[in-house]
């Protein structure tokens, strides 16, 4: 559905944004992930249009980006804005109205979707009377009206308690399956990896992560077992490390050893196991590994993943260039 080319953007010389390339699927919630300051917000100021790559280009189903196309995406930007002393409903009708709606449409969808969120009681009360997780939801409202296609949200989760972030992923994933896509730009990780299908990691403007949210954890598992059930013998071929994480074992093996070999050894000592799994490290400890070692950064480097090359191959460039 929308497909960004070799997009680069400079500021003084310096490249904010620098080869990005990367498609969104039809369908799909991706996420857009990177330190502050990584180009994330430029790069989401380019797919709407509001800034003009240098070069590169951004298609939203085979056409250029801005124009008649402007009305299929919607941006809930994270330096929020609402007009304080307007009631609610008035607001979001506004905002219905340059999404392309008609005057009654507008006001008839503002009104729908201020009680799908809970604030049909609020509707003719000013914008400033509202608490800060109410106007939240107020300005996720405005990226709701219209029906967009695709929907660029930028820390929705913000300022929300956990019972309206539930109500959020909840019609996150309504419109999903009414054929929305969603592009997803936020830090809190647990989400990335409980609603999104794809990531992209940029850092200083540069791809260094893309590929589908279990293939990047399973690609950065740890060589080792978690373990839960009975008392393991003091020594077990090819265990190098036992330690107890979360009330289970955590056992890192050794270089050359075979989990199954491992499994097989321990049942055949008698230990009774409850369950077993992969360690599989997770996408925030990911996030921090990839930042702090500086992947995919060596200027040396033949350039970013594009969205053709499959994800393997990106995370391998990754550590290519850390080495």
């Amino acid at each position: 559905m929308l497909e960004v080319r070799e997009v680069v953007k400079t500021y003084d010389g310096r490249a904010v944004v620098n080869r990005a390339s990367f498609e969104v699927r039809p369908g799909e919630i991706f996420a857009l992930l990177g330190p502050n300051g990584a180009g994330k917000t430029t790069l989401i100021r380019m797919i709407t249009d509001i800034l003009k790559p240098d070069s590169g280009t951004i298609m939203l189903d085979g056409r250029p980006v801005g124009g008649g196309l402007k009305h299929e995406i919607s941006y809930l930007p994270e330096e929020r804005g609402l007009y304080r002393r307007v009631p609610v409903l008035d607001v979001l009708t506004y905002y219905g109205r340059l999404r392309g709606l008609a005057g009654r449409a507008a006001r008839a969808e503002a009104a729908t979707l201020l009680e799908r969120v809970g604030l049909e009681d609020w509707m003719l009360k000013q914008v400033q009377a509202l608490s800060k997780g109410m106007q939240q939801k107020v300005q996720l409202c405005t990226a709701l009206i219209g029906s967009p296609r695709l929907m660029i949200l930028d820390e929705p989760f913000t300022g929300l308690d956990p019972l309206n972030v539930q109500l959020l992923e909840e019609v996150l994933r309504e419109r999903r399956a009414a054929g929305a896509t969603v592009l997803l730009s936020t830090h809190q990780m647990n989400k990335v990896e409980e609603q999104c299908d794809r990531a992209l990691m940029i850092n200083r403007g540069h791809m260094v992560l893309y590929g589908e949210v279990r293939d990047l954890k399973r690609r950065y598992a740890d060589h080792a077992l978690m373990v839960r059930g009975g008392r393991l013998p003091a020594r077990v071929p090819g265990v190098r490390v036992v330690e107890t994480v979360n009330g289970e074992l955590k056992l890192t093996l050794e270089p050359e050893a075979q989990p199954r070999d491992v499994l097989r050894s321990l049942v055949d000592q008698g230990v009774e196991l409850e369950s077993f799994s992969h360690s599989v490290m997770p996408l925030e400890d990911i996030f921090i590994k990839v930042v702090r070692e500086g992947l995919g950064l060596d200027q040396g480097q033949s350039g970013p993943p594009t969205a053709d090359e499959p994800a393997a191959h990106a995370t391998a460039q990754a550590r290519g260039a850390a080495r």
